[in-house]
């Protein structure tokens, strides 16, 4: 791995995980579980296959699963635009408690908006559990607007445009556009709210559910990572859990101005208190790091 800088598709690709002190008993190493982002796929040799080679080949014996959301790499890639969000979560969560080799728990590692999708995973299936997230510029408090997307010059980018800027939150888009799912428009809060098929749901938007808030905190470490230069996700404050304050689109507030962590309605407020929350950065555009920075900030969740 060269320190040059994985810069892997816009909206998702990119290599990182997590630790624990909980063990796989044959080779003394924590399973990995890696999500991909908008716009790519789980075994690309140029982004998650690279990553997941780059990971064994720093931890000898550590066992990678990269999710494929479909039956081929084409369909996880269009599941990445198209499959309803709450879909992808429940058919991932059957495949990782079917899997033996997590039965002891596992690290998490999402790229862009598969950071989100993971969280939603820990929320919603405590087992097997998750011991350390990894979110790499995922859209915890979703997104206000689509700078760049991957193929910034396909049919598909203008399509999601179009289409999240006429209605995102009808029926019709939210069920058939991953995107829309995690739109967050500070400028009509009671849609959002009540529409929101996915990111209303995990972020306790319409209520607390207690199940949610109990297997978050389960979680050893939750670590995020703000790319300082980023031109994909708008606001970028949202990669630190953050978002625009609500009623405008302009002024943003970090996760502990919300009102999400001071009524602590996802326990997010007693994970800080508790030191389990990590907030790192890299200077870089979108998913864009050195190999150099992968060592020092996020291999030691590894090991």
């Amino acid at each position: 791995m060269t320190a040059a800088v994985l810069c892997f598709l816009l909206f998702g690709l990119v290599p990182l995980v997590a630790s624990s002190p909980v063990r796989d008993t044959d080779n003394g190493t924590v399973p990995l579980v890696l999500w991909h982002g908008m716009g790519d796929s789980c075994c690309n040799p140029l982004s998650m296959g690279a990553i997941k080679k780059m990971i064994e080949g720093k931890i000898p014996g550590i066992y990678v699963l990269s999710l494929m959301i479909g039956k081929s790499v084409i369909e996880d890639t269009e599941n990445g635009f198209f499959m309803d969000v709450n879909e992808q979560v429940s058919m991932v969560c059957k495949q990782l408690a079917q899997d033996p080799q997590l039965k002891g728990g596992y690290n998490a590692m999402g790229f862009s908006q598969g950071g989100q999708f993971l969280r939603a995973v820990a929320q919603r299936c405590p087992t097997p559990q998750m011991k350390t997230l990894i979110s790499v510029g995922g859209q915890q408090q979703g997104v206000y607007g689509l700078p760049k997307c991957p193929g910034e010059s396909s049919h598909i980018c203008d399509w999601i445009r179009k289409a999240l800027n006429n209605g995102a939150y009808s029926d019709l888009v939210q069920k058939h556009l991953v995107q829309a799912q995690y739109w967050h428009d500070p400028l009509q809060d009671d849609l959002y709210k009540k529409y929101s098929l996915f990111l209303a749901d995990i972020n306790q938007e319409r209520g607390v559910n207690e199940t949610y808030r109990t297997n978050l905190q389960l979680l050893e470490k939750f670590v995020m990572v703000k790319f300082l230069k980023d031109t994909v996700v708008d606001p970028v404050d949202t990669e630190w859990f953050g978002f625009l304050k609500t009623g405008q689109s302009k002024e943003t507030e970090t996760l502990q101005d919300s009102v999400l962590y001071k009524e602590d309605r996802l326990g997010l407020a007693a994970m800080d208190k508790a030191k389990k929350l990590v907030f790192l950065s890299s200077e870089g555009d979108h998913l864009q790091f050195t190999g150099k920075w992968f060592d020092e900030n996020l291999l030691p969740y590894l090991r």
